[in-house]
């Protein structure tokens, strides 16, 4: 696994050494960056369910302002936090451990002009994700969801609509923005 593109590009970053983690895929990465490049300068971005902190870092290695990183296992936070060193990363994120479903707080730096939302591929319901996202969303911002592609993911919810799906293999992203019906490529 390695960073894809911007200041940090190239960095190899480390992998869960334990079952259970799913890192998003390099590839999986590369394209959801590419759809985000023209509006990631400059945003807060918040990261849920961060396990490697892969996405986050991409994030501030093109160009975020800020990213907060939220997951729960102690284990998959050092990894953030060695990976982030690894990069020479030392300003611009904020790592909070919690259950994101369980309390719902306010994480800091938001409200959030980019929320990714990673949940386990095992969830039943991701509706519970979308809430999370909206109510963490920054006017005029997104919402993507990443998740197993046997799953259908909500059309809307909190007044966001679906405004672009995507596919590749068993992981699929789901966009969301404000209000929105869009094409669904």
């Amino acid at each position: 696994m390695r960073v894809i593109a911007g200041a940090l590009k190239g960095r190899v970053l480390q992998t869960p050494a334990w079952e259970g983690l799913r890192p998003t895929s390099d590839r999986l990465r590369e394209t959801l960056f590419n759809i985000l490049a023209p509006r990631i300068e400059g945003v807060s971005f918040l990261d849920v369910c961060a396990g490697t902190g892969a996405v986050g870092i991409e994030a501030l290695s093109r160009g975020a302002a800020s990213v907060t990183f939220v997951e729960e296992d102690r284990r998959a936070l050092a990894l953030i936090e060695v990976n982030l060193g690894h990069c020479e990363v030392r300003e611009g994120y904020t790592i909070e451990r919690r259950n994101a479903l369980a309390r719902a707080a306010v994480f800091a730096g938001g409200p959030f002009d980019i929320v990714f939302l990673d949940p386990p591929y095992a969830q039943r319901s991701l509706e519970p994700w979308l809430h999370l996202g909206a109510a963490h969303l920054a006017p005029g911002g997104i919402v993507i969801l990443e998740h197993a592609s046997r799953l259908e993911a909500p059309a809307a919810a909190d007044g966001l609509a679906v405004s672009r799906r995507l596919r590749q293999g068993d992981s699929a992203l789901t966009f969301y923005a404000p209000g929105t019906a869009g094409p669904e490529a």
